[in-house]
C-alpha cells in the first residue's frame, strides 16, 4: 500500500507522517508514506484541465495535475490512498473539503482520497492531544490549555506559543512571519513524538483520522463517473 500525502508546508509534514504511521498500524496495515510538503495553499487554477505553470509550487495550484498523475500511475492498480491535508485558515471548512474532493474525483476517480483540514492551523492539533503536548513541554502553562476552546478561530499558533513558551511569547508573535515558521516547526516536531490518534480531542483531527482508516479498511475504491464541468 502506498500512501502519497500532499501537504501545504514542512511545519506539519513530521506531524502527518508519523500519525499516519500509527493510524496504519492500528489498522493492520503496511504502509509507505510519502509526504509531499508544498509551498503554501494557492487555489484550485481557473483552468484545471491546463498544464500548471513552470514555477507554480502550491497545494491547490499543482493539485489537478498532481491527481491526473497519480490516476496515470495507480489507477487500475488499488494500491493509492491520496491524502491532502492543509490548514483551513480562514476558509468555509466544507466547502473547501468539498471543492478538493471534487477535483480529486474528477481527475483521479479510480482513487481513494482522503482530506484532512486541520482548523484554522495544524496547531489545533498538537492542542488536541494535552498529553502529547504536556510530554514534550512539561513547563506549559496550562492556564493557557485551559482557556483554550478546542478547534475554535482564535489565533491557534499564537495560543500554542503562549503555552509552550510562557517566558518569550510575546516576542515571538511580535516577530511573526516568516522566522516563526522555524518555531513552528519545531513544535511540530517535539509534540508529535507522543501523540496517540485515539487521545486526539480535535474535531477536525478526528474527522481526518476516521475517513483514512475507512479508506484503509474498504481496499475498494468507489466506482465514479468523470465529472464535467468541474
Amino acid at each position: 500500500m502506498q500512501i502519497e500525502v500532499l501537504t501545504e508546508d514542512k511545519s506539519g509534514s513530521v506531524v502527518l507522517e508519523r500519525i499516519i504511521t500509527k493510524i496504519c498500524a492500528q489498522s493492520e496495515v503496511d504502509a509507505n508514506i510519502s509526504v509531499r510538503p508544498h509551498r503554501g495553499c494557492g487555489s484550485i487554477p481557473k483552468d484545471p484541465d491546463a498544464k500548471p505553470p513552470k514555477f507554480a509550487s502550491s497545494l491547490l495550484d499543482l493539485l489537478p495535475a498532481k491527481c491526473r498523475a497519480y490516476e496515470k500511475v495507480y489507477g487500475e492498480s488499488n494500491d493509492l490512498i491520496l491524502v491532502v491535508v492543509m490548514d483551513s485558515d480562514n476558509h468555509d471548512p466544507d466547502t473547501l473539503r468539498r471543492t478538493i474532493y471534487d477535483c480529486a474525483q474528477h481527475y483521479a476517480p479510480d482513487i481513494r482520497e482522503v482530506v484532512g483540514l486541520c482548523t484554522e492551523e495544524v496547531e489545533a492539533w498538537l492542542l488536541g492531544d494535552r498529553k502529547a503536548l504536556l510530554k514534550a513541554y512539561p513547563e506549559s502553562d496550562t492556564s493557557v490549555l485551559d482557556k483554550y476552546e478546542q478547534d475554535s478561530i482564535c489565533g491557534t499558533w499564537e495560543v500554542l506559543c503562549r503555552a509552550v513558551c510562557p517566558d518569550d511569547c510575546d516576542e515571538l508573535i511580535d516577530i511573526g512571519y516568516p522566522a516563526i515558521g522555524h518555531y513552528k516547526s519545531r513544535w511540530a516536531d517535539e509534540v508529535s513524538r507522543y501523540m496517540e490518534p485515539e487521545e486526539n480531542v480535535s474535531p477536525s483531527f478526528i474527522l481526518f483520522s476516521n475517513a483514512l482508516t475507512a479508506a484503509l479498511k474498504n481496499p475498494v475504491p468507489i466506482v465514479r463517473r468523470h465529472r464535467t464541468g468541474f
